[in-house]
């Protein structure tokens, strides 16, 4: 026989999620799960067992190990399939578990259900905050992790788009051309073309000098008698470099002040057209450079916004949860959070719940025809008896001469029994009539 106690339990919170709407699984199979975990742990059922001396732990016929799996077995718990209202909606934040233990006494499988249901009404509510705070600071550190990769990655793009922005930047290409379209190299040699007709005047200036022809005359015809290593050649080609430096300087007199500052003009223009054609063909060769790579660098800033979208997902997730988080701490501190309610208290089971008598009878019997027509159904199919005439005459296609029937000399079972009964009759009738006999002779005796 096994006698079971049964208790229903109430869990209400304001914060029990929907099952149906729920993606992270049945909450109900968590809780009974949490449920059975905290009742059917090793230690408090090794104590149950030693102080109720159940299943026969003082004689130890059985390991310790086995009587806490036997245990654990006939411990069930399950969710009540009931509609609980609360309301004219019903309320969604309950959830009812029923608690049942197995045992072959009634008084000891009352005590284990009260024991395990005192366990779980004796829960330390410093522990269920303590779960709810850690939950909140885990969810904090997600959210900060979070928010701290978001922020290194949008420091990394902008550090991208400064170093290429020309790559990034769809002027670039225009930038290029309006630089080139410039034509540095033309107006440079314009300006060196004017200083050199400017610097070809003040020169013909000198050569048409009359000193300087004189000099030259007699520098030839010293230099057609003797050779160049002569006195008088010396002579004469000092003072042709006289007579011209005397001619350049009377030049640079009469020369104009405004073809000198002219000249100074276009010098100071070229050497400025050149820096601007140096500084043109490095900011060309730089957007060059940064065209080349932009494939490159827009992949990589498309790559790095895709990351921060999954983490800024990631973070808003991480963040209702964290709101939710801190409603069930707040909830739980203010004693307003979860709260389990024994509804139906383990009482004594005044019969047992197993086993079934008028079921077993039942199907006992049902079985008992079952297997006797299945074996003679076997029987019939590898014997195969010849139980009549007919038969026989069928399998060998003559017909029998005679029967003979079963001659047993030996009387059946049932026969004995009916001769041993008639025997037993009239022994009895027998003693009866001697005592009537010696009855009647006592009597004439005494007479």
């Amino acid at each position: 026989r096994s006698y079971q106690a049964r208790a229903l339990l109430l869990v209400e919170s304001t914060e029990l999620p929907d099952v149906q709407n729920n993606q992270d699984g049945n909450p109900i199979d968590r809780r009974m799960a949490r449920i059975r975990q905290q009742i059917l742990s090793r230690p408090d059922l090794v104590e149950l067992i030693q102080a109720n001396d159940l299943y026969g732990a003082s004689k130890h016929a059985e390991p310790l190990s086995t009587l806490i799996e036997r245990m654990r077995k006939a411990t069930e718990i399950t969710s009540v399939n009931a509609d609980i209202q609360g309301g004219p909606t019903g309320n969604k934040g309950a959830i009812a578990f029923s608690l049942t233990f197995d045992y072959p006494q009634p008084g000891p499988a009352q005590i284990v259900a009260q024991t395990f249901v005192d366990r779980l009404l004796k829960l330390d509510a410093k522990q269920t905050q303590a779960d709810a705070e850690g939950n909140v600071n885990l969810l904090e550190d997600q959210a900060t992790s979070l928010q701290q990769e978001v922020t290194q990655i949008e420091s990394r793009m902008r550090q991208i788009a400064g170093a290429n922005g020309a790559a990034l930047s769809s002027a670039g290409a225009t930038m290029m051309t309006g630089g080139v379209g410039i034509d540095y190299a033309g107006q440079i040699a314009s300006l060196q073309r004017e200083n050199t007709q400017l610097t070809a005047q003040a020169s013909t200036v000198v050569d048409r000098d009359p000193s300087v022809v004189a000099a030259e005359a007699q520098l030839t015809a010293v230099q057609a008698t003797y050779s160049d290593t002569h006195p008088d050649v010396q002579i004469a080609r000092k003072r042709l470099e006289i007579a011209r430096a005397a001619a350049q300087g009377l030049s640079n007199r009469n020369v104009s002040l405004a073809v000198r500052q002219q000249i100074a003009t276009n010098n100071s223009a070229i050497e400025q057209l050149s820096r601007q054609r140096a500084s043109e063909q490095a900011r060309v060769a730089m957007l060059a450079a940064a065209q080349a790579r932009g494939p490159a660098v827009f992949q990589e800033v498309q790559q790095l916004q895709a990351r921060a979208d999954m983490i800024r997902s990631n973070l808003a997730r991480v963040s209702t949860s964290l709101l939710n988080a801190k409603s069930v701490s707040k909830l739980t501190e203010d004693q307003r959070g979860e709260r389990l309610t024994l509804i139906e208290p383990p009482v004594t089971p005044d019969q047992p719940s197993s086993p079934n008598r008028p079921l077993l009878i039942v199907g006992g019997i049902l079985a008992g025809l079952a297997a006797g027509l299945a074996l003679v159904v076997l029987i019939e199919l590898f014997l195969r008896p010849i139980r009549s005439t007919a038969q026989l005459a069928q399998i060998t296609g003559e017909v029998p001469l005679g029967v003979v029937p079963v001659l047993n000399s030996r009387p059946s079972w049932f026969a004995r029994m009916q001769q041993k009964r008639g025997a037993d009759k009239r022994g009895d009738e027998e003693d009866d009539l001697v005592a009537d006999a010696g009855g009647a002779g006592r009597e004439k005796v005494s007479s």
